[in-house]
């Protein structure tokens, strides 16, 4: 498939290896990360949805984003 630069998504695998290969190895940190590490994901939920959402989280005397944490779980588990 063709290449459009104008509507694919920037940048495409692949676009930087030539420049990457000309690197020194000394070039590139490697970091283990941190476990602890928190990460925040913004949710957009209206209308019906998002009363929905509250009257589950009501109901498991949950908050919202709890009841959206244990539904991406179960969808995790379920890919599995």
């Amino acid at each position: 498939m063709a290449k459009d630069a104008w509507t694919d998504p920037d940048p495409q695998p692949g676009d930087f290896d030539a420049e990457l290969a000309l690197l020194d190895e000394r070039a590139f940190e490697y970091h283990d990360g941190d476990a602890a590490a928190r990460l925040r994901v913004l949710v957009s939920v209206e209308g019906e949805d998002a009363a929905r959402l509250e009257r589950i989280a009501e109901a498991r005397g949950l908050r919202p984003g709890e009841v959206v944490a244990e539904l991406l779980r179960d969808a995790d588990r379920s890919a599995s």
